[in-house]
């Protein structure tokens, strides 16, 4: 569900009491933890959290005129979604399991497995009902872990494995059958980032 919202204030103080402070905390977890290089506002109709163009000219590589998106928070129909690119971003796709997800995404889930909460996560998506099911403490880490700079440089070195390094235009060749699979991963890191379209009934 993704609003139209202008600014994350017009967002914050469009949802009900309940889900609007579910939706504070998190927010205010993330914005203590987060790196003065990432900037917050709205993108794919969500909070959103990015690298803006002022410090990463050459945006996301899918829409240049966007900014690299990061982390995004949002208030579902039935659920809340949290999304981390960072966590996704130079996952070997097609290894599947725990053999394609990177080392910080490995962190990830068994730090939050270790508090006894239940993890709801797809590639780069944790869903979850209620704050009460949300280790913050894990998330704030996550969020710290990965400053822009090494963000940046880890999205720039996934470009390269596809064949492109984005900030020297330089063409670097690569096996065929690893430029299949690296050009899979950026499609679905790039579908990772969008919420996902709820079926009309």
């Amino acid at each position: 569900m993704q609003s139209k919202a202008a600014s994350v204030d017009v967002y914050l103080k469009s949802l009900p009491a309940d889900r609007r402070a579910a939706v504070q905390a998190v927010r205010e977890v993330i914005l203590a933890n987060l790196d003065s290089d990432y900037a917050e506002g709205m993108q794919y109709g969500m909070i959103g959290y990015y690298v803006p163009l002022s410090r990463y000219p050459e945006g996301y590589h899918c829409t240049p005129k966007m900014p690299l998106p990061f982390a995004a928070l949002a208030a579902q129909k039935n659920y809340f979604s949290l999304y981390l690119m960072g966590l996704y971003c130079g996952s070997a796709e097609g290894l599947g399991g725990a053999e394609g997800e990177t080392a910080d995404a490995r962190w990830f889930r068994e730090a939050w497995t270790r508090t006894g909460k239940k993890l709801d996560m797809g590639k780069a998506c944790v869903r979850f009902k209620n704050l009460a099911d949300v280790p913050l403490e894990v998330v704030g880490e996550a969020i710290r872990r990965l400053p822009a700079k090494d963000y940046i440089a880890r999205y720039e070195a996934g470009l390269a494995s596809l064949g492109k390094v984005r900030s020297t235009g330089r063409d670097v060749k690569t096996p065929k059958s690893k430029a299949a699979s690296t050009a899979k991963a950026a499609e679905s890191s790039e579908s990772a980032a969008k919420p996902k379209k709820s079926a009309k009934r």
